[in-house]
């Protein structure tokens, strides 16, 4: 009897027992089956839900864009125009986006580590070039645009991502420096200026903020000496606050900005303000309904790039923005969490780099909306995912798909498997 019990508790064990493998090793299989169920579930090697959320805020822009643009070509400015000119530039530049997206997600993020001083310096390459008369297009007086027929790249949307890949290699070949503030800080103050100089030369204060707080943030969670980053982070607000007091056209958007409903500021600089927060006004709870807003009627400037919210806020109303605000905020929070895993599984660049596109994401979707809402000073900064704009679709969805691939490796390595 005693026989039989044990062999019929073998026979149950005999599943799960570990194997030899071939070179006589035993390793701990790797399960890909739930308990609670009989039927085998393979590991979910993408995060669905991380790209059905991508491809909502991409779908909502697409509509948004259509409905803030659709009036335009009644302006005088754009009376050659279709009505459907913008809406079907933007769906150019997704379907563009996701195409290069494909091409970036088989791409091993060890070889974006060898490529990052590279990618860094070609877009400072390209930020030179823009400024060169012939080669840079100049919109309203700004100088950032390259033509490429089928659209105009921005090179600032190439350094976000750049800055993003040189500070995560820097701190990954400088760890031993990071208690040394001139070692640790002084090149990447340096290649900061360096882009600073280039994009106020546009001018583009808004994208150089953002960069500027990419790579702070990666020198900070790179593990930089506390005191330093504080102080970093102090030399380059009291930077700020000098290129605002001495320059005449940055201080009047701080005084328009605190008073736009001044009569001297609501027709000048706080023009776009007042108008966006009449939008917010009119859409209320549950807004004027998709294409019933009147502010893009020629009244609210740049409706279709930089107060595309506005538009929301009017036509779906509260409820509206909220959904989008909730939808980045979980973005980033994601982007965020796939960083530190890949930091715990020992792989600091593709980590650090995630961690810095989740800044780049959550920061500057903090500003524009911040803008929108007049809690910031007016900045050219879009809307991540949702603006019309060519080249930020693109560049935007290039720096997911490393997030993603960042993550498909993660889920590889925790599965037992190779990155």
């Amino acid at each position: 009897m005693l026989a039989g019990l044990r062999e019929r508790l073998a026979n149950l064990r005999a599943p799960f027992a570990r194997k030899p493998d071939d070179d006589g090793s035993h390793r701990v299989p790797v399960r890909d089956w739930v308990p609670s169920s009989s039927r085998p579930t393979a590991v979910q090697g993408i995060d669905r839900t991380f790209i059905w959320v991508v491809v909502a805020l991409l779908a909502l822009g697409l509509v948004m864009v259509y409905s803030a643009s659709v009036a335009l070509p009644d302006n005088p400015k754009f009376a050659r125009y279709a009505s459907t000119h913008f809406l079907t530039r933007h769906m150019l530049s997704i379907f563009l986006a996701c195409v290069v997206v494909v091409l970036v997600l088989q791409i091993p993020m060890s070889e974006w580590e060898k490529w990052a001083p590279w990618i860094f310096v070609i877009a400072l390459v390209l930020l030179v070039a823009v400024l060169i008369p012939g080669v840079g297009k100049g919109v309203n007086g700004a100088r950032r645009w390259i033509p490429l027929g089928i659209m105009n790249f921005q090179p600032s949307e190439l350094a976000k991502l750049g800055i993003a890949m040189y500070a995560a290699s820097y701190m990954v070949r400088k760890m031993d420096a990071r208690e040394n503030f001139f070692r640790a800080v002084t090149p990447m103050a340096v290649a900061l200026g360096v882009i600073g100089i280039l994009l106020l030369a546009e001018p583009d204060m808004g994208a150089f903020m953002v960069i500027a707080a990419m790579a702070l943030g990666i020198l900070f969670l790179g593990g930089v000496n506390g005191r330093m980053f504080f102080l970093s982070v102090a030399v380059l607000v009291g930077a700020f606050v000098l290129m605002i007091v001495f320059s005449e056209f940055r201080r009047q958007r701080i005084f328009a900005y605190l008073d736009p409903w001044n009569p001297d500021y609501a027709q000048g600089k706080a023009y776009q303000l007042t108008h966006s927060l009449i939008a917010f006004g009119r859409g209320e709870i549950f807004g004027q309904g998709l294409g019933g807003s009147l502010e893009k009627l020629h009244y609210l400037p740049e409706a279709h790039t930089d107060f595309l919210l506005a538009v929301v806020g009017e036509e779906l109303g509260l409820i509206g923005v909220l959904a989008v605000v909730a939808a980045f905020f979980w973005l980033t929070r994601r982007i965020f969490h796939i960083g530190r895993q890949a930091i715990a599984l020992d792989r600091v660049f593709a980590g650090l780099m995630v961690q810095g596109i989740g800044i780049w994401m959550g920061g500057q979707s903090f500003i524009n909306m911040g803008v929108n809402l007049g809690v910031l000073p007016t900045k050219g900064l879009t809307l991540p995912l949702m603006s019309y704009g060519g080249s930020a679709i693109v560049m935007n969805l290039v720096a997911l798909a490393i997030v993603l691939r960042t993550d498909m490796e993660n889920r590889a390595l925790m599965r037992g498997g190779r990155a």
